[in-house]
């Protein structure tokens, strides 16, 4: 017996891993060899393709799309109709050989609603990115982007909250700039 809920019309192929305490809800198609951790929340009409793997703790809202080459850590949230592509020149029919390009989203990041990310690149920790966005290039920890290409729009706290100019939040947590992104001052 299964440890995760499966709802009746949903497809898991019985070679995936899917951990304890996850719901697979109906119309998903999980494929052979996915990985999907525990606690996760895997809504209505998802896709995850063998070689995908999403930590635990994820949730992806329906319609989300997760493609072979793409890591999803713990605790990252995936609006509705979110879209990983794994393939800078898609082809329908090929005669070179096809590179796939990994797509890495860090512990903790949100995407919004309706965006779609290109492959071979990072979403730091605890980024935020906002609605219909298409990421083109590496979001920093803790950058805010949005947009079409999506670009910087400030910083985001771990509450989720806009972080203001001092990088103090009213949650009480204050970080400090590290490159392009933050991290927590200790």
């Amino acid at each position: 017996m299964a440890d995760f809920f499966q709802h009746e019309k949903a497809l898991v192929h019985p070679k995936a891993r899917i951990g304890r305490g996850t719901r697979v809800w109906a119309f998903t198609n999980i494929q052979e060899d996915a990985v999907i951790g525990e606690g996760c929340n895997i809504c209505d009409g998802c896709f995850v393709e063998t070689g995908a793997v999403v930590g635990d703790h994820v949730t992806l809202k329906n319609g989300v799309y997760v493609f072979k080459g793409v890591t999803i850590e713990d605790d990252v949230f995936c609006g509705a109709h979110t879209s990983f592509i794994n393939d800078r020149f898609p082809r329908s029919h090929r005669k070179d050989p096809w590179v796939l390009e990994p797509t890495r989203v860090k512990k903790g990041a949100t995407i919004g609603s309706g965006c779609t990310l290109l492959c071979g690149l990072t979403v730091g920790e605890y980024a935020f990115i906002g609605a219909g966005s298409v990421v083109t290039r590496d979001v920093a920890p803790y950058m805010i982007v949005w947009g079409n290409p999506a670009k910087f729009q400030g910083f985001a706290c771990r509450c989720g909250q806009k972080l203001p100019e001092e990088l103090k939040c009213a949650c009480g947590l204050a970080y400090q700039r590290l490159g392009d992104g933050l991290a927590l001052r200790e």
